[in-house]
């Protein structure tokens, strides 16, 4: 761990400065290029290295994997093979590509085949995502919205502070980054209107999330604990929950989030390990009251991951809306996991679990448009002009996430999508 977490280390591939993946980070993710079906491959700078053909060429003989695993429309069955594999897969790929290792860097023959531009492949969904789960764990978006749409002296809802609150949401419609997703329709009712009307949402916003990648089964009736839930964490990604939030308010109670919530949520094709992150690990903002044992953390469970959300016009110019950070997570990855098994729910590999929406102490640092623009009475100024309250046909929504400490900058690269306008 010290070794793949060393800032000193460098690739003898070429990595861009202020790139996010340098040789430390070995994210997992499926690609698809001319003439080849999808597969497994990792990534160094702006270079794609293609799994299957480094086992079929041998590079991986001795870690005793089928190569086959590598050749898959998603990463679930790599995965399922477990930690001491993903370990072993990251530490050769590291050992093979350190700048003082010639051993594949010297058999040029092999590289037309092993190493790729990143412009040269398309992204895949890295994960076949059985079922997902989004929590509600930041206390500062909970508490804007408690402030916006209940009594600013009791925005918490009673049980907000002892559990991880959360609900199931869709998964068939959770796609890869640079996918668009039309505006979506649903009813609506307006402040003081009598009856609601059908109609596009004119309310799209994003939700600044991540979410983790579950990496082990567990089975119905058992309970995964807070001290071992990170055995069941493959990795993560950075997440954009989109909702409608005029289709959501009317349609939330009583049973929550339905039509205003699973039109289009959006990935980034890069899982980063949990190993890679290893280094910006920090504690988690102090839980008042204490509580309940079963929930109990000890130790440093949050990330220091600096996250960036800008909003492009059709044609325009990225404007930065907000700057975040998901060390301010109130529950962790963790709890969130311990607290979802407790009543023996089972999990599978490649189950999604997002965060909720990531909002700092400050409006800078708010984590999507109904805060940022606090329902629509501050409109964001755009460089061209225009106003934002929520987003517009034809925005394209730009999420960034990195970490960066002692050298060291460890990164997920973006996640975006753009909205087109609704289907007719």
């Amino acid at each position: 761990m010290n070794d793949i977490n060393n800032p000193s280390l460098s690739s003898w591939i070429s990595v861009p400065e202020s790139s996010d993946f340098p040789i430390q980070n070995i994210p997992f993710g499926i690609i698809r290029y001319e003439g080849v079906s999808p597969r497994a491959a990792s990534r160094i700078g702006d270079k794609v290295i293609d799994l299957y053909s480094l086992a079929t060429l041998g590079y991986f003989h001795d870690l005793h994997i089928v190569p086959e695993v590598f050749l898959k429309p998603s990463l679930n069955d790599f995965i399922s093979l477990g930690r001491p594999t993903w370990r072993a897969v990251r530490s050769r790929l590291m050992e093979l590509f350190e700048s003082g290792n010639t051993f594949l860097r010297e058999r040029v023959k092999d590289h037309s085949v092993i190493i790729h531009a990143i412009h040269e492949v398309e992204m895949l969904l890295p994960v076949e995502v059985g079922d997902y789960t989004d929590f509600y764990s930041s206390i500062e978006h909970a508490t804007n919205v408690g402030i916006m749409f209940r009594d600013p002296e009791n925005a918490l809802l009673p049980n907000w502070r002892h559990i991880p609150v959360g609900y199931h949401g869709r998964s068939s419609s959770i796609v890869v980054s640079g996918t668009p997703i039309h505006r979506p329709k649903g009813q609506t009712k307006s402040d003081g209107a009598e009856h609601p009307e059908f109609g596009p949402s004119n309310q799209v916003d994003f939700e600044l999330e991540m979410a983790f990648i579950a990496g082990k089964k567990s089975s119905l009736g058992d309970s995964i604990p807070v001290k071992e839930a990170e055995e069941y964490i493959f990795g993560m990604v950075l997440f954009n929950d989109l909702s409608a939030r005029d289709i959501q308010k009317w349609e939330y109670v009583p049973l929550g989030p339905f039509l205003g919530k699973n039109f289009g949520s959006v990935a980034s094709p890069w899982i980063v390990t949990l190993d890679a992150l290893e280094t910006f690990r920090v504690e988690g903002p102090k839980q008042e009251p204490d509580v309940l044992p079963y929930l109990q953390s000890e130790g440093s469970r949050n990330f220091d991951i600096q996250l960036d959300v800008l909003i492009q016009p059709d044609g325009g110019t990225a404007h930065r809306v907000c700057h975040s950070n998901f060390k301010f997570m109130y529950w962790n990855m963790s709890q969130q996991l311990a607290h979802h098994t407790v009543n023996g729910c089972n999990i599978n590999v490649g189950d999604m679990y997002a965060s909720g929406t990531i909002s700092g102490h400050v409006p800078g640092s708010f984590g999507s448009m109904l805060e940022i623009a606090w329902k629509g009475t501050r409109p964001v100024q755009m460089p061209d002009g225009s106003e934002r309250k929520f987003i517009h046909d034809n925005d394209t929504i730009i999420m960034r996430g990195y970490a960066v400490r002692n050298g060291l900058r460890i990164g997920f690269g973006e996640v975006t999508t753009r909205i087109l306008p609704a289907k007719k």
